[in-house]
């Protein structure tokens, strides 16, 4: 018994000094990770009230945009990528823009917009689209080959029906009929036969095959 209450006696002794050696840094550890998990919860508030404001900014857009105050659209516009360029509403928001731009003819100003989504979109999918409307509007402004280019940035799974036919519009400009029938012959097997534009999609190759006839 002697020997087992000195053993609990130096053991008891040997925790004492292991906690005076070492118990600040326990403390110091401890509050470290109590601050660590208070910042990282205060973080993902900040977020998410970030991503909050954001997305009422862009329904504002929406809603002087549809009531045809294109002033204060372009303004909070101009605040939503300014503050907020880090959210998706942002790149919606300049998207929105472009087509605005678009509709006025101003194609060289649509261009600037969509350039600006596509660098600062963060999701594939979303960066995807962004340059499909960008090489819809070069292929307005007569710029096949850059279309092109800017079609092969694209992800190989996204919007294979419309990137196709879109790519097939561009090869026809370039006089290049094989290339074309190719994209569009994709276009029309990645959209399906029910598909809205398959007639469309069709339209095409028959126009394809009835020129390169006369051409023979």
């Amino acid at each position: 018994m002697a020997f087992e209450a000195y053993d609990d006696y130096e053991q008891s002794e040997r925790v004492q000094k292991w906690l005076r050696q070492n118990g600040l840094s326990i403390v110091v550890g401890v509050a470290i990770g109590l601050v660590g998990i208070f910042g990282w919860q205060q973080w993902n508030q900040h977020k998410a009230n970030h991503q909050g404001d954001a997305s009422q900014l862009y329904l504002q857009i929406q809603n002087a945009a549809a009531s045809g105050k294109t002033d204060t659209a372009e303004a909070l516009t101009e605040a939503l990528l300014k503050d907020y360029a880090d959210t998706p509403y942002a790149v919606f928001a300049a998207g929105d823009r472009a087509v605005r731009q678009v509709n006025d003819k101003q194609l060289d100003k649509a261009l600037v917009s969509l350039n600006w989504a596509e660098s600062h979109a963060s999701a594939s999918e979303l960066k995807s689209l962004v340059q499909l409307r960008i090489a819809q509007v070069q292929l307005a402004q007569d710029k096949a080959a850059e279309a092109i280019a800017t079609l092969d940035r694209m992800g190989p799974k996204s919007y294979v029906g419309l990137s196709q036919e879109l790519r097939g519009d561009a090869q026809v400009k370039l006089g290049h009929p094989d290339d074309a029938r190719k994209a569009y012959e994709a276009a029309k097997a990645a959209l399906g036969e029910g598909a809205p534009q398959s007639g469309a999609l069709q339209l095409k190759l028959d126009n394809l095959a009835v020129a390169g006839k006369q051409g023979a």
